[in-house]
């Protein structure tokens, strides 16, 4: 491991900010195919839904239903620039992981893993959450703690056992590197090329909100084309909206969540102690165990599920809602269990049905580029690569591709 770590050091040469390479880069003069450019030099959504009304003129999991707000306006440079941070490593501390390291799109912009992979390459307390759609949520991470995609960055950007990075090693690193400066400038309207916070968090939110996922199977069945789902698919849409499952009472149609907290019980795996969830950001004790309700848009990407990988499969998660209210909960815990948490009574092939359904939410058919080459020479962060700290020496080690696990 020594030696390989060595070779590595050889192969990077100096800071691995100041980077020699003879590639030109260019940010993009064109909106993410989500995206359409308006009069004004900036991408706005395009979008069907966007001629629907909210879900309160349609009714609970109906299928031509309104979407929320969207955080969109940036320009195509921003986005692009975004592009380029979002994958680089640069970005860490050791400059071993990047955003993709953990939000891989292979992965649905998760990472396969129950809990994800820090710097120092030890387990974080939680998983990683898809990333598709970001731009419509309301409440960000597992505990719903952050308001914006700027104010949820610095957590991961900053936290030790994270991306283990520093306000001003970034900064330094990025106006060190041979491209950078120019690309901000180049983003930022020619300002000198001067890469400030504001910018580079503006930047990867712009690439974040990019991330639009609006074209599954089941969209083109909701905006009527009835052959799109098959007829198990179909079975599996009609439990889910049903009042006996109640599943879109939560995870509502289009984003397939309500966005809210809800304390559901659900068994922690390993022997590990109950996650407080979202009370320990709250304070508020009704919120022990409650989580952010996740979309379920690529969901068959995404596994294992829940807040730390608590159900290998996807029938399992689904399983657990027909188990009895509280069946998973501690002995001496008395949790809040969400209104919705009740016994259904769901059959064997109603729970296939489902699953089946669920599969129709697939659709990642706007995926970004993901960069060969990046303005600092590493290599792009991807899930399948763990990266590890040993000795002060950045060692890339090669995990297990998950994506077909």
């Amino acid at each position: 491991m020594q030696q390989l770590g060595a070779l590595l050091l050889l192969v990077l040469g100096g800071p691995l900010w100041a980077s020699d390479t003879n590639e030109h880069f260019e940010l993009s003069t064109h909106c993410p195919p989500a995206l359409r450019l308006d009069e004004s030099g900036r991408c706005r959504l395009y979008s069907q839904y966007l001629n629907y009304g909210s879900l309160y003129d349609r009714g609970v999991g109906g299928l031509r239903t309104g979407l929320p707000a969207v955080r969109d306006g940036f320009t195509p440079a921003q986005i692009d620039l975004g592009r380029y941070l979002f994958f680089d490593p640069l970005l860490s501390g050791n400059s071993n992981i990047a955003c993709s390291s953990c939000h891989d799109p292979a992965l649905g912009f998760s990472d396969g893993l129950a809990q994800s992979i820090g710097a120092t390459g030890a387990p974080i307390k939680r998983s990683a959450p898809s990333l598709w759609n970001v731009a419509f949520l309301e409440k960000l991470l597992w505990d719903g703690s952050k308001r914006s995609l700027e104010e949820q960055m610095l957590g991961p950007l900053y936290a030790d056992d994270e991306m283990a990075g520093s306000p001003e090693s970034l900064v330094q690193k990025l106006s060190k590197n041979a491209h950078y400066p120019a690309l901000f400038a180049e983003a930022y309207d020619g300002d000198a090329g001067e890469i400030t916070l504001d910018r580079i968090y503006t930047a990867l939110v712009a690439f974040e909100s990019s991330l639009i996922s609006l074209n599954s199977r089941y969209d083109l069945y909701a905006h009527g084309v009835h052959s799109a789902l098959t007829e198990p698919e179909i079975e599996g849409l009609n439990v889910f909206r049903s009042f006996v499952a109640r599943c879109a009472e939560c995870h509502t149609p289009p984003l397939f969540t309500n966005q809210q907290i809800a304390v559901l019980g659900v068994p922690e795996k390993d022997g590990h102690p109950l996650d407080p969830g979202a009370a320990a950001a709250s304070g508020d004790p009704s919120q022990r165990a409650g989580f952010r309700v996740p979309s379920l848009r690529n969901v068959v990407l995404t596994k294992p599920y829940m807040h730390a990988g608590n159900f290998d499969t996807l029938r399992e998660a689904v399983a657990f809602y027909t188990g009895g209210r509280g069946h998973a909960v501690p002995e001496g815990e008395d949790l809040k269990l969400h209104w919705h948490i009740w016994d259904p009574q769901l059959t064997d092939q109603e729970l296939d049905r489902v699953v089946d359904f669920l599969g129709a939410l697939t659709d990642q058919s706007f995926m970004p580029e993901i960069p060969v080459t990046l303005p600092s020479g590493l290599a792009p962060g991807r899930a399948t690569e763990t990266t590890i700290s040993e000795g002060g020496s950045a060692v890339a080690v090669m995990a297990t591709a998950r994506a077909g696990d």
